[in-house]
């Protein structure tokens, strides 16, 4: 790996840990998707939009954070079509045919427009892992591009408690990777940058976002599909909290 010492994370001397909410912490509801696809002809697994999504998501965020997307673009369908096209069922239909896939499920998924409708499943072990965090002394931040919903969110899936601050962009005003939305979760929970680490899964938005306020960086990678080499990749949460534990304990940096 390329990463060095302006870039590894100083583990032993980390004291708080910012998070993402979306791929960090909970996912889509996979098997939700994959019933209607199956509903409509489209035989598949969750597994298999599992494994769809993280295979686009390097690619849907290269393309939404460096080369950009219009303003008039539907983003959540934008997100759709990106994960579908790597499953073989969809990738075999006609283009008259997707249109109308993602026309009815964008209708079904994200019926009221907020993201809570369709990001509800708790990813493993995250919550055994956000205990092992808590054990260890760290203070725990939320730190996420959401729509104003992020806390709803973690509320219905169990996991606000484990949160001294949530901050969510709708509701701040200035969204990763714009280092103004760190700096405000800096200010609210009363952590130092260089102690602070920030855990998410887009490289443009989580770990650019983080390094523009200071604050080090770990990108989550489940699939190793990145092809950065600055920052280290782990595969989960429970990776993240592997490496804080060994550092506490006098087994790593």
């Amino acid at each position: 790996m390329a990463y060095d010492a302006l870039t590894q994370v100083p583990y032993a001397s980390i004291e708080t840990v910012f998070l993402d909410v979306g791929n960090t912490l909970i996912s889509i509801d996979f098997d939700w998707v994959a019933a209607e696809l199956c509903a409509r002809g489209l035989a598949c697994a969750a597994d298999d939009v599992r494994r769809a999504e993280a295979v686009a998501r390097p690619d849907y965020a290269r393309r939404l954070f460096i080369e950009g997307v219009r303003g008039d673009v539907d983003l959540f369908r934008f997100y759709l079509t990106t994960m579908l096209a790597e499953l073989e069922v969809v990738a075999r239909l006609e283009p008259a045919a997707v249109d109308a896939l993602l026309t009815g499920l964008r209708a079904v998924l994200r019926p009221d427009g907020r993201a809570s409708v369709l990001w509800r499943s708790v990813m493993p072990r995250v919550p055994e892992a956000l205990a092992r965090l808590r054990d260890l002394g760290l203070s725990l931040v939320i730190v996420s591009n959401s729509d104003g919903t992020v806390e709803r969110s973690l509320e219905e899936a169990g996991l606000r408690p484990f949160f001294s601050t949530v901050i969510d962009s709708a509701l701040v005003g200035c969204e990763k990777p714009d280092p103004r939305i760190f700096q405000r979760a800096l200010e609210l929970s009363g952590a130092r940058a260089d102690r602070t680490l920030h855990v998410g899964d887009i490289y443009y938005a989580d770990v650019t976002g983080a390094r523009g306020a200071g604050v080090h960086a770990v990108l989550l990678d489940p699939l190793d599909r990145w092809t950065v080499d600055d920052v280290e990749r782990l595969p989960d949460l429970w990776a993240v909290a592997d490496r804080l534990a060994d550092a506490r304990a006098g087994r790593g940096r």
